[in-house]
């Protein structure tokens, strides 16, 4: 009926078709926003707000679960915190060469992972997903009905209700006692941003490069100074980037690792699906080449 009211007085009346399509609008949001789920969340609040030990899952991506630990941060303050990640689930969407393909967190990734997540003393135990009982899905966050376009840890605020302090680092690692004072610069083929290129790093010394070795030799082509590090581990990766000079890259799982040890870096911002900035003042977000080679220079200059 509103549909056919909609039609109606988008002829006559401009104001009250406005009215309407708002209405219409307000029922389909209201509408995604099922029983099911809010009594999960409910269930979710009931479980924060009794037990003093919480089980949490979480099924990737990589990046996805690190921007939840603020959260089980917060929390491990007053509970006993043990994370459960599943493995090998796929994922709807397959991103431009991804290394797990339509994969969440492959064995392999997690392998990866779980190094830099045993290091984390907030964590009672971390282990890959067997069936546990769980009190808190972080995957839930897919299933929200709203824009899931904002800040990435976020997400999880609005899961369990729990706020953490952004300007906090969720990530302790000791520096690399070898690889040291680098310019460390990640760049995955996802979340590139257009209007940016990193050729003019050229002019500079002691840039090394983290992620896989196919992005590596694609960035060099422009960069002919640029050092190649295959890291065993994540944790290592964090470890580089804690005693990292400062620390470029878009938005990719490597930066969050950057963000949760909240050292000087650069991030290039996705203005396909801007969901991550830096929150402290050491750290800057770019969409534009001017901008680029300003926080670069004043970085050099800074540390």
């Amino acid at each position: 009926m509103k549909k056919i009211k909609k039609t109606w007085y988008k002829l006559v009346d401009r104001d009250k078709y406005l009215e309407i399509k708002q209405e219409i609008r307000q029922d389909k949001v209201r509408d995604k926003f099922s029983p099911s789920l809010m009594n999960e969340l409910s269930r979710i609040n009931n479980q924060i707000a009794t037990k003093t030990s919480l089980n949490f899952v979480h099924s990737g991506h990589m990046g996805d679960l690190l921007y939840a630990l603020p959260v089980i941060k917060e929390l491990s303050k007053t509970k006993e915190c043990h994370l459960y990640v599943k493995l090998d689930e796929q994922y709807n969407e397959t991103y431009y060469k991804h290394p797990s393909g339509n994969t969440l967190i492959s064995k392999r990734s997690y392998n990866m992972l779980e190094p830099l997540l045993q290091a984390q003393t907030y964590l009672k135990s971390v282990k890959p997903y067997q069936g546990e009982s769980i009190d808190v899905d972080l995957d839930l966050f897919r299933a929200l009905p709203i824009s899931n376009q904002f800040h990435s840890f976020r997400w999880y605020f609005h899961v369990t209700g729990i706020h953490a302090d952004m300007a906090e680092p969720y990530l302790e690692v000791t520096p690399h006692e070898q690889v040291k004072d680098k310019v460390v610069i990640v760049r995955t083929f996802r979340a590139r941003n257009s209007f940016v290129d990193y050729g003019f790093l050229k002019n500079y010394n002691d840039l090394l490069f983290l992620g896989t070795k196919e992005e590596y030799e694609e960035l060099h082509k422009s960069i002919p100074n640029l050092e190649f590090y295959d890291v065993k581990d994540f944790l290592e990766m964090a470890q580089i980037i804690k005693a990292s000079r400062f620390y470029i890259s878009n938005q990719t799982m490597a930066y969050a690792i950057a963000e949760g040890l909240k050292v000087p870096r650069l991030l290039e911002a996705f203005p396909d699906f801007p969901v991550m900035f830096p929150t402290t003042t050491n750290g800057r977000d770019f969409y534009f080449q001017d901008q680029f080679e300003n926080y670069v220079k004043d970085m050099f200059d800074r540390y």
